[in-house]
C-alpha cells in the first residue's frame, strides 16, 4: 500500500508532511485577523480657526520674517505679534501673490520646540514656495559659548 506517498518497498518516508503545519498556520492566521480590533474610534482635535490678519500686520511682497521668541513663546510676523490662526491667513495671503514672497523663519535659541514644530507644520501645510531659515549663525556662536 502506498498511502504514505513513498515507494512501495516498505522503507520509511523521509519527507516531512507539511499539510498539518499549513492547516494550523491558516487557522492561527484567521484567528489573529478576527481578534484584531476594528479601528473605529476617532480623536477630536481643536484646530485653530483662520482669523483675518490685523490691520497693522502686512504682507511684504519681497520677504516676510516669522520670528519665535523664547520669552513668552511669542510669534512675530514682520515684528508684529501674531497667533496661529492669523499665521494661517497671512500665509494664504503670501501664497496668493505672484511671485510669492520669501518666508524667513528665525526661532530664538531657547524658544519652545513644541511651538516651533507647530509653526513648521502650519508652514508646510500652507505649501509656500520660498521658505528658508535665517539667523543660523547665532547657533554657531551659541554652541561655542556653551562649550
Amino acid at each position: 500500500m502506498a498511502m504514505s506517498g513513498g515507494k512501495d518497498d516498505g522503507a520509511p518516508m523521509m519527507e516531512m508532511n507539511t499539510t498539518p503545519l499549513i492547516d494550523v498556520m491558516l487557522v492561527l492566521l484567521i484567528m489573529f485577523i478576527i481578534t484584531i480590533p476594528v479601528a473605529t474610534h476617532s480623536v477630536s482635535i481643536d484646530l485653530p480657526a483662520a482669523a483675518p490678519p490685523n490691520q497693522d500686520q502686512h504682507v511684504d511682497p519681497v520677504k516676510n520674517k516669522l520670528t519665535l521668541l523664547a520669552a513668552g513663546n511669542q510669534m512675530l510676523w514682520n515684528g508684529t505679534p501674531t497667533t496661529e490662526g492669523q499665521l494661517v491667513s497671512l500665509l494664504a495671503a503670501t501664497k496668493a501673490m505672484q511671485p510669492q514672497p520669501e518666508l524667513q523663519f528665525q526661532p530664538e535659541p531657547y524658544a519652545s520646540y513644541e511651538i516651533a514644530n507647530r509653526m513648521m507644520k502650519i508652514i508646510t501645510q500652507s505649501k509656500v514656495a520660498n521658505f528658508g531659515f535665517v539667523g543660523n549663525e547665532q547657533y554657531a556662536a551659541f554652541k561655542r559659548a556653551g562649550e
